[in-house]
């Protein structure tokens, strides 16, 4: 009987080393993959650091983080927790409102119509929305009622004017000017995401009869102009914008948890939406829209600028395709003439005046920009969302970062500048 218990507790022994041993390995073998992609493991543990500290210090509830260098992920944690409220731990996998990182989705399937020959990016958008063949602009406001006096605006909004946020379009209820949200507000505009039963084509030509902000192509004012393209491209497919991302976009890079609306059965991985208050984190209330959007409601307003759910792990599918010629895996959604044309600054005439560079589809680092210091590389591009989600790819560098949060109305949350310089200065090679 002795025999038999040292023979149990023998093997037992072997197994624990046996696994610990597969466990160093693993670990060995992660820690050279980094190295050989010339990442510093040491720097990577500042990021570790900083968000663990953000979290203790109540700047964020929660963040995951990823990297990725040369088309490898090579960092990829989940830190605090996914909802407060009920203690809920926040997972790699979660899933997050990716609000405006929808926008450079969208562009990029304008752009791969375009390279089918379906449309000219200098068109008037009013030769496939006719509703814009009416282009006006705002002569005098009545604040009393909303109402408004206009003028014909001197040219008619393009598409490019739309991909550059240069149309005069406004964003309503997150418009700088007042005057805007309330006449968008008044004609029943929908700005970012709703529960409502309405289409983003029934939106889109309510817009079309608004005033400008200013005339098409003279400055650049952040817009729902991304909005109007998603309609557009449902135009021009014959498919509805979901179906057309799941089937030309989604499917092609292998990104499984990137869509409008989730399936009931990935409710669970949704990220709550939180702002803090009175010492702690709690879901943030119902505004001009309800934040469980993704999970309830019709489900039908498909916005191209903002609507979409993703994960860091898939958007860093979707940026790597980019930084690897519009190609990925053996799927190209882009040529390499495409991509250069999409990541060159399409709006000098204007980018002196505004400090803002972009492309047909993210916003740009310049020389200027990169010269300020952790930034990245000159063509770095760029954007972020809503709810302080971000990322940034570097071609010269190979090189993404991805930092995503969930919150709303913070004050003291510096996390995204300091992820970006600490991602920047991980480089070893």
């Amino acid at each position: 009987m002795k025999r038999l218990i040292f023979a149990f507790a023998t093997a037992i022994l072997l197994t624990a080393c046996f696994k610990k041993e597969a466990s160093i390995k693993e670990e060995l073998h992660t820690s050279t993959k980094v190295l050989n992609e010339g990442i510093s493991n040491e720097r990577l543990s500042r990021i570790d650091s900083m968000l663990s500290q953000s979290i203790e210090e109540n700047k964020v509830p929660g963040a995951v983080a990823l990297i990725s260098r040369n088309g490898k992920n090579v960092y990829h944690k989940a830190f605090g927790l996914a909802d407060n409220t009920s203690g809920k731990t926040l997972e790699k996998d979660a899933i997050f409102r990716i609000a405006s990182q929808t926008k450079a989705i969208t562009s990029t399937a304008v752009m791969m119509l375009w390279e089918e020959g379906k449309f000219g990016l200098d068109e008037p958008i009013l030769k496939y929305i006719p509703e814009f063949k009416n282009a006006i602009l705002l002569k005098s406001f009545n604040e009393a009622d909303s109402s408004f006096t206009t003028i014909p605006a001197e040219n008619y909004i393009t598409i490019r004017h739309l991909l550059t946020h240069t149309s005069g379009l406004g964003y309503g209820q997150i418009d700088g000017d007042s005057r805007f949200k309330k006449i968008y507000a008044k004609a029943g505009v929908i700005d970012l995401f709703t529960t409502k039963d309405i289409s983003i084509a029934e939106s889109v030509k309510i817009l079309a009869k608004l005033p400008l902000h200013h005339n098409p192509g003279e400055r650049f004012t952040y817009s729902e102009s991304i909005d109007v393209l998603g309609y557009f491209i449902e135009i021009i497919s014959g498919m509805p914008l979901d179906e057309f991302f799941k089937t030309r976009i989604f499917e092609p890079l292998g990104m499984k948890d990137t869509q409008f609306y989730l399936p009931e059965s990935k409710y669970d991985r949704l990220v709550t939406v939180q702002t803090f208050e009175n010492g702690q984190w709690v879901k943030f209330p119902v505004t001009f829209y309800d934040t469980d959007y993704p999970k309830k409601g019709a489900k039908r307003f498909f916005s191209g600028g903002a609507g979409l759910t993703s994960t860091a792990s898939d958007y860093a599918k979707f940026l790597n395709m980019y930084l690897n010629g519009g190609e990925l895996n053996g799927k190209r959604l882009l040529s390499r003439t495409t991509v250069e044309t999409i990541l060159t600054n399409q709006i000098p005439y204007i980018s002196e005046d505004i400090n803002a560079v972009h492309g047909l589809a993210f916003g740009l680092v310049d020389k200027k920009k990169h010269d300020l210091g952790g930034n990245g590389s000159e063509g770095t591009f760029e954007w972020g969302g809503y709810f302080n989600t971000q990322y940034f790819a570097d071609p010269k560098e190979n090189l993404i970062g991805i930092l995503m949060k969930q919150t709303q109305r913070t004050k003291n949350d510096d996390t995204s500048t300091k992820f970006r310089i600490l991602v920047n200065a991980v480089l070893a090679d």
